[in-house]
């Protein structure tokens, strides 16, 4: 169970809550944002006490009874009741260490993918592997070194210039919220790996955009269906996303396509010729 994290991701959707959400009247003034702690506790069912030690990291674990009658206070999503149960302790928990090891059939599939740009990425965001097309699109990951492979770093702390940051990518904001999201469940899921924690220390303190996105503690977000690389060479590519979870290593392979016969398809098989001299980053 870890108290502190349970504690703040309470607070933090108590806090964008309004009383009119769920059925309260809104009354006098609020000096603070969101419901009351004793109006949580109220919907719960539980004790005011009790709820306002959840908070502050000091109550013993709750049950499960009491963690459904929370989520429902909270009016949580799927993903969010799932992060509670997982900061409580309540829900299986990976021990150890995340996999970077990716599964030969996933290589190989990666190989033979048609005019699909491909890459496998780990619980914390680093690339593990990918294929020609994924390299001409965005880089040549094999020049680098693990930690630079992590678009987690390179979204909160890699280059600043427009035509620089994510390959040109049309979403960074989104996908940096995403990011913040995914590590928030990797931290829940591996408490005790240290490139897992070492990893969410070091963006805290090195960026006050991550520091801030990480204190709204979200754990969920609207998939990201399609984004426009705009590349040095063949200029805006638009693609299709689509990640499928690897679940067995707790990985997500992701695909970029272009529908057949568009414009982006024709630049995608343009740079499947070209390789890795068009891709955006030459070292």
């Amino acid at each position: 169970m870890d108290k502190q994290e349970l504690g703040a991701f309470l607070r933090s959707r108590r806090e964008r809550l309004r009383p009119q959400d769920v059925g309260l009247p809104s009354g006098s003034r609020r000096r603070t944002p969101g419901l009351r702690r004793e109006e949580v506790a109220v919907l719960a069912h539980i004790s005011t006490e009790y709820y306002v030690r959840l908070e502050q990291g000091r109550a013993p674990r709750p049950s499960g009874d009491v963690l459904a009658a929370i989520t429902g206070a909270l009016r949580l999503t799927d993903a969010e009741s799932d992060h509670l149960h997982v900061l409580a302790g309540t829900a299986p928990n990976r021990i150890g260490l995340h996999r970077r090891d990716v599964r030969p059939s996933i290589l190989t599939l990666l190989e033979r993918l048609p005019q699909t740009a491909g890459f496998v990425m780990s619980a914390v965001c680093e690339v593990l592997a990918w294929n020609d097309l994924a390299t001409a699109l965005m880089e040549d990951f094999a020049l680098l070194t693990p930690a630079d492979r992590n678009l987690a770093r390179r979204a909160f702390l890699g280059p600043q210039r427009t035509d620089a940051m994510l390959y040109g990518v049309s979403d960074t904001a989104e996908f940096r919220l995403s990011v913040v999201m995914q590590l928030h469940a990797a931290r829940a899921r591996y408490p005790t790996d240290l490139a897992v924690t070492g990893l969410v220390d070091e963006l805290r303190a090195d960026s006050p955009d991550f520091a801030r996105l990480w204190e709204r503690h979200d754990v969920q977000t609207a998939p990201m269906l399609t984004k426009t690389f705009r590349h040095p060479t063949v200029g805006e590519v638009t693609v299709d996303c689509d990640t499928l979870t690897l679940t067995d290593r707790d990985q997500y392979l992701v695909l970029y396509t272009a529908p057949r016969g568009s414009p982006s398809a024709e630049a995608l098989a343009l740079l499947n010729v070209l390789g890795a001299e068009a891709s955006h980053y030459l070292r």
